[in-house]
């Protein structure tokens, strides 16, 4: 689509260069197309003059451009001007004009906005020492969020609508007053695009079993909390390279642990008990009830389970099945024992565990019978004779 017509292009640099006149307009070609060699992408609209014949382009917005387009169509058929939609001509505000923000740091309780929204645009949004305590909603309606950082705040609960920001990579929640984080929040899109979450400096006893479903987690913090254990199926975060949990209160960590694959590991500062796997928790039943060995058998053999075939609490219990360690699954009935194991099996650099220079930390182990562990045992004793 083009039309030639005469164009009068203001430039707000002009004063600076000792100019006032507005100029004279030109004659030129104003095209309306796409980026040539792209059949998808933006709507431009070119300029092109005697001058510079290869052309200004100007992206623009569908929805606006859809609008101007129909109040020219309407020009066009002779419509009264009195009653077309048309405004004013008058100079842009500088909003108008601008490239659209981005970016926005807000680190005093001072600077924070009370009567104006934040840009629709925003990308990275920080607003620190503001002593919400709350999360605004205003901020929850920012789609095209990729960090959101509200550290050094007073916020106690996380909105599930969180969950809503589908660009959402990198969450940051350092040094506030949270003591839960949402199985919600687990289970919506933040599972495909959440990379960096940081929960240092909380409340947090636990976190859901649910939170595994963040399974895009490259970087995970969550130091100085009040933590007795990690997620149970903390083995299902594949992409986590980077874990922090130094200052808890952890006795030992989940068997799941082992199959982590990261290239940093912090756990200093945890009361880690002291293993001993001659004194195990036996909680083996024998004979295996009829429920233990459905259950065995449909975690062993992969049988597919749903609310629509088990009542919801079988299917909660199947979800946190144990492993023994020779690969087959338990549900109620198992022996369980912790041992050491050297945290430079699941990670390339570790801080030291404690003061002493140690890199070990107990994990739990468990068998689904007296023969498993009978095994491991044999192996446990050859071990230390050896030594």
């Amino acid at each position: 689509m083009r039309l030639q017509c005469d164009v009068e292009v203001v430039s707000r640099l002009l004063p600076t260069c000792g100019l006032r006149g507005r100029g004279r307009g030109t004659r030129a070609l104003l095209s309306l197309g796409r980026q040539p060699g792209r059949a998808r992408g933006g709507v431009y609209l070119m300029v092109c003059t005697a001058r510079d014949r290869a052309g200004v382009r100007y992206q623009a917005n569908v929805s606006n451009l859809k609008t101007f387009l129909s109040a020219v169509r309407l020009a066009h058929q002779g419509t009264d001007v009195a009653a077309l939609p048309l405004s004013a001509l008058v100079p842009a505000k500088t909003s108008e004009v601008e490239k659209p923000k981005t970016k926005m740091i807000i680190t005093s309780k001072r600077d924070y906005p009370l009567t104006k929204s934040f840009p629709y645009s925003l990308e990275h949004l920080q607003t620190s020492y503001c002593k919400l305590a709350r999360i605004d909603t205003r901020v929850l309606s920012l789609k095209k969020l990729r960090k959101l950082d509200l550290s050094h705040n007073h916020i106690k609960q996380l909105p599930a609508t969180i969950g809503e920001l589908v660009f959402l990579q990198e969450l940051n929640l350092h040094d506030n007053h949270l003591e839960s984080f949402s199985s919600a929040l687990c289970s919506s899109t933040l599972q495909k695009s959440l990379q960096c979450l940081d929960l240092s400096q909380n409340k947090i006893k636990a976190l859901p079993i649910q939170f595994c479903q963040l399974r895009e987690l490259v970087n995970l913090k969550l130091d100085d909390n009040e933590l007795i254990r990690l997620p149970f199926k903390i083995g299902q975060l594949d992409h986590l390279r980077f874990l922090s949990a130094a200052r808890n209160k952890l006795p030992f960590l989940p068997s799941d642990f082992r199959k982590l694959c990261l290239e940093n590991l912090d756990l200093f500062g945890n009361p880690f008990e002291q293993p001993n796997p001659l004194l195990p928790n036996i909680q083996l039943k024998i004979p295996l009830t009829l429920l233990e060995c459905a259950a065995r058998a449909t975690v062993n053999y992969r049988i597919p389970y749903g609310c629509q075939l088990l009542p919801s609490h079988l299917c909660k219990d199947l979800e946190v099945a144990k492993t023994c360690q020779c690969g087959s699954a338990c549900l109620s009935s198992f022996i369980q024992l912790t041992v050491t194991m050297n945290l430079h099996h699941v990670a390339h650099t570790v801080v030291l565990v404690d003061n002493m220079g140690g890199t070990e930390a107990p994990i739990i182990c468990y068998f689904c019978s007296l023969g498993c562990y009978s095994q491991f045992l044999d192996r446990y004793l050859q071990s230390s004779a050896d030594r």
